[in-house]
C-alpha cells in the first residue's frame, strides 16, 4: 500500500503568487471601472482559511489569530503571559522573606560592603547576655549625649525584638565613621570599640553599665623580671597592667595549651641581654615572664595568625590547624592559683575565611547562653549549628577512656560551606581530659565565658529606678519585647508595625496582581476562541492587529484604536490589510463595550475611492516600468559609445549611477538633477576641465524622459532642470577662472619641484650620515615637517596645503630674549653601520641640516644666512656630563625662569654639539 502524499498539504503559497493575483485584480478594476465582491475578497485576503496551530501570527491572513498567546505550557518575557515567578519578582523584594522565624532565633546584620568584621564582633557582644543588658540599661539622657551608645542600644534592641530576620547596621557604622568599602582587622576593631565604649559609659550614673566593659573583659598581668643572683624582682615587676584580650602566638604551635605555655613561659636573659640589677648594681643573668594576676569573666583570646615578613614588608596569614578545648581550666595559669575552679566554657569563635590578610570574610560561631545552641552568623544569614560549634556533623564522644586511642573524626564543612577543618578530639592531660577539643585552620579569635557556678565572682545587676536609686535587677533571658526599656520598645514597635504593614501591602499587591492576570488571561482566551469568522455571509468587523497585540499582552489595555487602519476617507485601507484582523461580531461587541474607542469598521466599510486610486497607480507603474526598460537600453548604448545621435548634455557620473539603479515603478529622488553637476554657478554650462563636469550627449527622447522625471521629483525648484543642447557654449567666466588656477598650479608645481631637487633627502624624509668637525645648522623639526608636507602635496591638495612660516621669524623664536639661549635641544644621535645619524622626530627638538640645505632655505624662505644657528659635532671626553648651572647651560626654560641642561653620556667617548651663539655645549647620548 502506497503512503499518501502529504508534502504539499497546507503548503503556504509564495508571496509573489499573492502579489500577482492582487495586481491582476487591480488591473481588471482599472479596465472595467467596477468592483465586485470577489475583488474585495481577493484584495482584503478575506478568502484565506482560518488558521489553526500556526507557530506565529500570519500578517497576510486577517483570519489568523494563532500565536497571539503562547501555548498552554509556554510563556513570554513581558506582559500577562510571563512566568508567574517573573511576575511575582517584578513586584519587588518580598518582605516575607525577611521575616524572622521567631524571637528565639537570632537576627543577622546587613553587610554594607566590607563590614563583615564589624558585624561578627557586634554579634559576639550582643549574644553576651550580661553585656547586652548593661547596654540596654543605660539612662536615656546619657544616650542622647553619646551617639555611639545610642546607636548601639538601638541596634541591640532591634536584634533583640525585631520581626525582621536581619537588622540594618548602617546607622551604627555611620556613627563610627567607618569606611564601608575597606576591610579592617576584627581584633583591632574590638579593641578600639571596647576602649570607646568604656569612655562613653563612664558618664552613666548606674553601676552596671558604667563598669560593664571592665567587669566583663578586663583582666590584669604583670611583667616580672627576677635577678638570678639575689633573687629579687625588679621595681617594674610590681606594676599591674590591664588587658582586654590575650594575644597568643600560633606560628609553630598546635593547640591553645601550647600557646598559653608559650605566653607564660620564662625567658632567660643572659649574654648580651643581661639585666642590670639595682640591688646587685651589676649586669646579671635574670629571668623574665608574664604573670596572670586576675582573669575577666569573658576571656578574649586573639590568635596571632598574621605575621610580618621583613623581606617583603608585608603580612602573611598562618593557615595551619589549631586546636582548642570546649572547656578551659585557667586555675593553674594564675600566678597565685585560685582556691576555686576557674572553668571557662567556649562561647564564641571568630573565623576568617581566605588566605589574604587585607581581604577575605569574617563570620562568627556563637553559643546561645540560654539554650546552649550554637549559631553561625554570616552577615544577614544566621544558621543553627546545634549543640556543637561547627555543626552536628562534627559531634563526637564527650569522654575517652585513658587507655584508648584518641578519637579523630572526619573533617566536616561548616553550615556556611567554609573549609574549616573540625577535628573533635579529647584532652589527655590534667583536669581537662574529658573536654572536647576542636581544630580549625581559620579560627581567629576565641571567647570563653566563666562558668556561672562561681557565684561569688558574679556581680549583682543594678539599675536605676524611677527615683534614681540603685535596685537589683532580675536576670531575665527572655527575648520578649516587654523586657526592653520603654523608649526602645516603642521604637522597635514602630519599626515592626512598619514592617508588618509592608508585608500586608505586598501581600495585597501580589494577590491583586495575580487575580487581574488570571482574569485577563481568561478574557483573552474566551474572546480569541470566538474571534474567527466562519463564513463569508457572517457579519464581521475589522480591528487593528497592533491594538489587538496590546490587548492580549497588557494587564491594563488601552482604549480600542482603529485609526491606524483607516484611510483618509474614513474607510478600511487596502494597504493596511497586513495590520488588521477580521473579528466576529460577538467578539467585537465584547471588546467595544468594555474598552470603547473605535471607530467600528464593518464588513462593507471598504474604500472604493482608494481601490480605484490603487488600480490607477498600478497601471501607471506598469507603463513607467516599460518605458524605463526601453530608455535604459538607450542609456547603455550612450555609455558604451555606440550612440551617435546625441543632442543634449547630461552628467556622465549621474548617467552611470542612473543605469546601475534597479528599475522602479515611479521616479525617485535620485532621478532629479541630470545636469546639476555640469551647471556652473552662473547657470551656464560648466567647462569640462572643471572637477566633476564630465558629460555625455544623449538622444532627445532619452533627455525628455530624464527631464520629465526630474520635474516630477522637484516641481517647486525655481531653477528647474536646465537643458544644455549640443550647441551650448561653456561659461566664459568659469573658463577664465579655471585658466588662472591652472597657471597658478603650474607655477606652484615648478617651485615645489625646484625645492625638492635642492633638498632631495630632506624632502623624502631620509636621514644622512653626520661627520665630526663639519659645520651644520639647526632647524625646528616641526617646521621641517610642515615644509615637507607642503612641497610633497600635489593634485587637489596642492593649493590647500598650508605654507610653512617665514624662516626669519622661526629662527627668532628658537632663542629666549633674556639669556639668548635655545629653547629646544638638538635630537640625540645614533650609530648605524659605523656612521653617525640623528634620530627622527616630526614635532620635537631641533634637526640638523647641511650648510647647503641652509643656504637654499634662506633663499627660498626669506632669511639672512648669518642668523642661522650653526652646530659642529665633536668627540670630547672632557665635556661636562651633568647640567651646567646658570647662564652657561644651553637650554633655557623661559616659563620658570630657570636653566636646565641635558644629562646624557656615552660609555667610552662622548659626542658634543657646539652651537652658536657663545659655543653652548650639548652632551648627546647614542
Amino acid at each position: 500500500m502506497n503512503r499518501p502524499t502529504t508534502r504539499s498539504k497546507n503548503k503556504k503559497p509564495k508571496p509573489s503568487d499573492d502579489v500577482d493575483k492582487i495586481s491582476d485584480t487591480l488591473r481588471k478594476i482599472h479596465a472595467s471601472g467596477e468592483i465586485t465582491q470577489d475583488d474585495i475578497n481577493q484584495l482584503y485576503n478575506i478568502g484565506k482559511p482560518v488558521c489553526q496551530g500556526c507557530r506565529v501570527n500570519a500578517k497576510d491572513n486577517p483570519n489568523c489569530f494563532c500565536g497571539l498567546i503562547p501555548s498552554p505550557n509556554g510563556s513570554r518575557k513581558s506582559g500577562i503571559w510571563q512566568k508567574m515567578s517573573d511576575i511575582i519578582q517584578s513586584l519587588g523584594p518580598d518582605p516575607f522573606k525577611e521575616l524572622r522565624a521567631s524571637l528565639d532565633s537570632p537576627a543577622g546584620l546587613t553587610n554594607l560592603g566590607a563590614t563583615c568584621y564589624a558585624n561578627s564582633i557586634l554579634q559576639c557582644l550582643y549574644m553576651n547576655t550580661t553585656f547586652r543588658k548593661g547596654v540596654l540599661s543605660i539612662e536615656v539622657d546619657v544616650l542622647r549625649k553619646q551617639p555611639v551608645l545610642d546607636q548601639l542600644a538601638r541596634l541591640f534592641a532591634q536584634l533583640h525584638a525585631s520581626k525582621r530576620a536581619f537588622v540594618d547596621s548602617a546607622p551604627f557604622i555611620k556613627t563610627l565613621e567607618l569606611d564601608n568599602g575597606v576591610q579592617q582587622d576584627s581584633h583591632e576593631f574590638l579593641t578600639l570599640l571596647l576602649s570607646l565604649l568604656e569612655r562613653c559609659l563612664s558618664n552613666s550614673r548606674s553601676v552596671v553599665p558604667r563598669t560593664i566593659v571592665q567587669d566583663l573583659f578586663r583582666g590584669s598581668v604583670s611583667h616580672v623580671t627576677t635577678c638570678s643572683r639575689c633573687g629579687k624582682d625588679s621595681e617594674a615587676s610590681s606594676k599591674i597592667e590591664d588587658f582586654y584580650e590575650l594575644e597568643l602566638n600560633v606560628l609553630g604551635l598546635k593547640s591553645l595549651d601550647e600557646s598559653l605555655d608559650d605566653y607564660l613561659r620564662v625567658e632567660e636573659l643572659n649574654g648580651e641581654n643581661q639585666y642590670f640589677c639595682e640591688s646587685c648594681e651589676a649586669r646579671v643573668d635574670a629571668s623574665r615572664s608574664i604573670k596572670l594576676r586576675t582573669l575577666p569573666r569573658v576571656l578574649n583570646i586573639q590568635l596571632k595568625r598574621y605575621v610580618f615578613l621583613p623581606k617583603t614588608t608585608t603580612k602573611k596569614k598562618i593557615t595551619s590547624a589549631f586546636s582548642f578545648p570546649r572547656e578551659l581550666d585557667m586555675r593553674k595559669r594564675l600566678c597565685d592559683p585560685a582556691q576555686v575552679d576557674l572553668i571557662y566554657d567556649l562561647s564564641a569563635i571568630l573565623i576568617h575565611k581566605g588566605t589574604a590578610v587585607n581581604s577575605g570574610h569574617y563570620i562568627a560561631h556563637i553559643r546561645d547562653e540560654k539554650r546552649g545552641q550554637w549559631w553561625e552568623f554570616d552577615d544577614e544569614h544566621v544558621s543553627n549549628l546545634g549543640d556543637h560549634p561547627f555543626g552536628e556533623d562534627s559531634s563526637g564522644h564527650k569522654s575517652k577512656p585513658p587507655q584508648k586511642e584518641p578519637l579523630v573524626h572526619s573533617s566536616p564543612v561548616s553550615a556556611a560551606g567554609d573549609a574549616t577543618d573540625v577535628l573533635p578530639q579529647f584532652a589527655e592531660n590534667g583536669d581537662s581530659e574529658h573536654s572536647e577539643i576542636f581544630s580549625s585552620a581559620d579560627a581567629y579569635m576565641l571567647m570563653y565565658n566563666l562558668r556561672q557556678t562561681n557565684v561569688h565572682l558574679r556581680k549583682t545587676s543594678m539599675v536605676l529606678d524611677a527615683n534614681n536609686t540603685e535596685t537589683e535587677r532580675t536576670d531575665s533571658t527572655s527575648n520578649d519585647i516587654t523586657s526592653l526599656p520603654s523608649y526602645l520598645r516603642d521604637e522597635v514597635d514602630e519599626l515592626n508595625a512598619s514592617y508588618v504593614e509592608a508585608c500586608h501591602q505586598y501581600k495585597l499587591r501580589k494577590e491583586t496582581t495575580l487575580r487581574l492576570i488570571e482574569e485577563r488571561r481568561q478574557e483573552v482566551r474566551l474572546i480569541l476562541s470566538e474571534a474567527p469568522v466562519q463564513s463569508f455571509e457572517e457579519p464581521f468587523y475589522w480591528i487593528s492587529a497592533n491594538w489587538l497585540r496590546l490587548w492580549v499582552d497588557n494587564i491594563m489595555p488601552p482604549v480600542l484604536d482603529n485609526t491606524l487602519i483607516q484611510c483618509s476617507h474614513g474607510k478600511v485601507h487596502m494597504a493596511e490589510v497586513g495590520s488588521m484582523k477580521r473579528l466576529s461580531a460577538s467578539a467585537w461587541v465584547k471588546l467595544f463595550s468594555k474598552y470603547g474607542g473605535g471607530p467600528a469598521l464593518a464588513k462593507d466599510d471598504y474604500c472604493v475611492d482608494c481601490l480605484k486610486e490603487a488600480a490607477h497607480k498600478l497601471v501607471c507603474a506598469d507603463s513607467y516600468r516599460d518605458r524605463r526598460k526601453t530608455v535604459k537600453e538607450l542609456a547603455d548604448s550612450v555609455l558604451s559609445g555606440n550612440c551617435t545621435d546625441g543632442t543634449y548634455y547630461v552628467s556622465k557620473a549621474w548617467l552611470q549611477q542612473w543605469v546601475k539603479r534597479k528599475i522602479t515603478d515611479a521616479p525617485s529622488e535620485a532621478d532629479a538633477g541630470p545636469t546639476a553637476s555640469i551647471r556652473c554657478p552662473h547657470g551656464q554650462l560648466m567647462p569640462e576641465q572643471a572637477a566633476g563636469a564630465r558629460r555625455l550627449l544623449v538622444p532627445e527622447n532619452l533627455w525628455l524622459f530624464f527631464y520629465e522625471d526630474a520635474v516630477t521629483m522637484n516641481p517647486d525648484d525655481p531653477l528647474g532642470c536646465p537643458s544644455f543642447p549640443i550647441d551650448s557654449e561653456q561659461c566664459s567666466q568659469c573658463s577664465e577662472k579655471i585658466s588662472e588656477v591652472a597657471c597658478l598650479e603650474d607655477s606652484l608645481r615648478a617651485v615645489k619641484n625646484k625645492q625638492r631637487e635642492n633638498h632631495e633627502k630632506l624632502a623624502a624624509g631620509k636621514s644622512f650620515p653626520l661627520h665630526p668637525n663639519h659645520e651644520y645648522y639647526l632647524l625646528p623639526s616641526v617646521w621641517l615637517t610642515t615644509w615637507r608636507n607642503y612641497v610633497n602635496a600635489g593634485g587637489k591638495n596642492a593649493l590647500l596645503c598650508d605654507e610653512p612660516e617665514s624662516l626669519d621669524s622661526v629662527i627668532d623664536k628658537l632663542k629666549c630674549e633674556k639669556h639668548l639661549r635655545l629653547l629646544e635641544r638638538p635630537l640625540d644621535l645614533v650609530h648605524k653601520r659605523g656612521a653617525i645619524f640623528q634620530k627622527v622626530s616630526l614635532t620635537d627638538g631641533l634637526t640638523i641640516v647641511t650648510s647647503s640645505d641652509w643656504k637654499c632655505f634662506c633663499e627660498e624662505w626669506g632669511c639672512s644666512e648669518n642668523k642661522g644657528i650653526s652646530a659642529i659635532i665633536e668627540h670630547d671626553n672632557d665635556a661636562p656630563d651633568k647640567a651646567i648651572c646658570g647662564k652657561e647651560t644651553p637650554i633655557c626654560n623661559e616659563q620658570h625662569g630657570s636653566i636646565d641642561g641635558p644629562n646624557n653620556r656615552l660609555d667610552e667617548k662622548r659626542l658634543v654639539i657646539r652651537t652658536s651663539p657663545e659655543e653652548s655645549i650639548y652632551v648627546l647620548g647614542l
